[in-house]
C-alpha cells in the first residue's frame, strides 16, 4: 500500500510551466522581430556592451531574439530545429499584426468598395 506519491511530479511540472510563462512576455512579438530583419545590415546598430546580458549582450540571434553567453553556445543555436523554424518563418510574408487582428474583428475602417455611380 505504500510507495511514492503518484502527483509528485505534477509539482514539478507547474513550476516549469511558470517559467515558461514568464519568459514568454520578454521576447519581441513577431512582427517587432520582423521589422528589425527587414532593416538590413547598414541600417542596424552595433550592439551595445551591456553587462546585465548574457556575453555582455555581443552574441545575439536576431531571428529568436535572444542573447548567448559565447559563439560556440550561439553557433550551436543556429543549428537548433526551433531557430531554423524561426528563420523559415522571418523569411516568408509578414505576420499578423494588431491591425489586421482590429479589421478582422470589424473594428477598422469599413471597406465598402468602389464607388460605382456619382450622385
Amino acid at each position: 500500500m505504500g510507495g511514492k506519491c503518484p502527483h509528485r511530479s505534477v509539482k514539478k511540472r507547474r513550476y516549469s510551466h511558470k517559467s515558461f510563462r514568464r519568459s514568454k512576455f520578454l521576447v519581441k512579438g513577431d512582427d517587432a522581430v520582423y521589422d528589425e530583419l527587414q532593416k538590413g545590415e547598414e541600417e542596424r546598430k552595433p550592439l551595445p556592451v551591456d553587462e546585465d546580458l548574457p556575453g555582455m549582450g555581443q552574441y545575439y540571434c536576431f531571428h529568436c531574439d535572444r542573447y548567448f553567453a559565447n559563439v560556440s553556445i550561439r553557433d550551436e543555436h543556429f543549428k537548433t530545429k526551433r531557430h531554423r523554424k524561426r528563420v523559415k518563418i522571418m523569411m516568408g510574408p509578414a505576420p499578423h499584426t494588431q491591425l489586421d487582428a482590429d479589421l478582422a474583428a470589424g473594428m477598422g475602417k469599413p471597406d465598402n468598395g468602389p464607388k460605382l455611380m456619382s450622385m
